[in-house]
């Protein structure tokens, strides 16, 4: 039986924040791994910080944030394009708008979802 407590989150989302940026790395990786890991990272987020909400609140606040930051990047303001240069920053809030960035966000807090009901339900079990 796994019981995730509030730590644990925290502990999930650096362990993917390490695999996002190992998977920027490695030459051969699609670029859409990381986007879906950024997902998975925001969802982490959210379980941490909304630790009492429910499940489904936050595979929607992920999807929000993520959707959110990836339409912001349509936006050419002089204030943004500056925190787009700093090398973190560009990590955070992406440089360019795609398509197929949105895809990756729904695999990848879907995936974080899933992971996550499965171990409520264990839990319940």
């Amino acid at each position: 039986m796994i019981t995730l407590k509030r730590g644990h989150y925290l502990v999930l989302m650096c362990a993917t924040i390490v695999f996002g940026l190992l998977s920027r790395k490695i030459t051969g990786i699609p670029l859409s791994v990381g986007d879906g890991l950024y997902a998975v990272m925001i969802y982490w987020l959210c379980r941490f910080i909304f630790f009492q909400r429910s499940l489904n609140f936050c595979f929607v606040s992920s999807l929000v944030f993520c959707f959110a930051i990836e339409f912001l990047q349509l936006i050419q303001h002089p204030l943004l394009i500056s925190v787009r240069s700093h090398p973190l920053l560009r990590l955070l809030f992406g440089q360019g708008f795609l398509w197929s960035d949105l895809i990756a966000y729904i695999a990848g807090s879907a995936i974080a979802f899933l992971l996550d009901r499965s171990f409520h339900r264990s839990k319940t079990r």
